[in-house]
């Protein structure tokens, strides 16, 4: 089964290119399209209903572009609004949530942590999901201020660093041995958080898990392409076009565009 329409991809802002950056690198060949909502970032201090209003803006603008498939690279819009998608909408879509199962799974002190924003936290989806630990402990934190930084290209500030401090210190106090990165723009802090964390406290995130799972769903459902040369992705922003830039490392153009 073949099918060369592209991928389309959305994020709250620049934090999913994370994400969109797992696929590229698993599936070079499939066109890909990722969107970038800037302008109502961050979605985790929304309203469950203005979270879902947007997603399904972000989803009817990558209809437009005759997407085959929908990966909502945004941690607070997948534990919001996911189920309100699939119900509306007949495309597969492909969400991403904090990697909490491998984190408790592999703990060996049975203590994990999870940097989050508020929406994913309060979510019904991520409160399902630590029913299943219960013997593990898990310390939650919501990272207020992070996401507005990471925006605004301010991602190696000392406001960004004292943050990291405020966050991570009681979960280093506490004992956790996995730290779960439960927001899409995370992933580029990781080089910061490693100059706080003790060498054996190991980092998840999700990009890996979901490159994989949308490789699946191609194979099984929607059809690979048959394009044999790497693929000229298409990125688009509706604030903030040259910080999407400057995280790309100004490989690719970005089309700035109100949706």
């Amino acid at each position: 089964m073949s099918n060369d329409k592209p991928i389309g991809i959305f994020d709250s802002g620049i934090g999913g290119t994370s994400i969109w950056s797992a696929i590229h690198q698993l599936l070079p060949n499939e066109q890909t399209i990722y969107l970038a909502d800037s302008k109502n970032a961050p979605y985790g201090q929304k309203s469950k209903e203005e979270i879902i209003a947007l997603s399904m803006k972000n989803t009817d603008f990558l209809l437009q572009q005759q997407c085959k498939l929908i990966v909502v690279a945004c941690n607070t819009a997948t534990t919001n609004a996911i189920r309100e998608l699939r119900a509306k909408y007949s495309i597969p879509f492909i969400g991403i949530e904090p990697a909490i199962k491998p984190a408790a799974t592999n703990s060996r002190t049975q203590t994990i942590g999870i940097l989050a924003t508020q929406g994913t936290l309060n979510s019904e989806l991520f409160n399902k999901t630590l029913e299943m630990f219960q013997d593990t402990t898990i310390i939650e934190q919501v990272g207020h201020g992070l996401v507005p930084l990471i925006e605004s290209g301010n991602i190696n500030s000392p406001e960004m660093t004292q943050l990291l401090l405020s966050y991570l210190t009681p979960m280093i106090a506490a004992n956790i041995d996995y730290l779960v990165l439960g927001c899409s723009h995370y992933p580029y802090l990781i080089p910061q958080i490693k100059k706080i964390l003790p060498d054996h406290i190991h980092i998840i995130d999700s990009g890996e898990a979901v490159a994989k799972q949308t490789l699946q769903v191609l194979i099984n459902k929607v059809g690979l392409t048959t394009a044999v040369t790497k693929s000229s992705p298409i990125f688009y922003s509706n604030a903030n076009a040259k910080v999407l830039s400057e995280i790309l490392e100004n490989k690719y153009p970005v089309i700035t565009k109100d949706f």
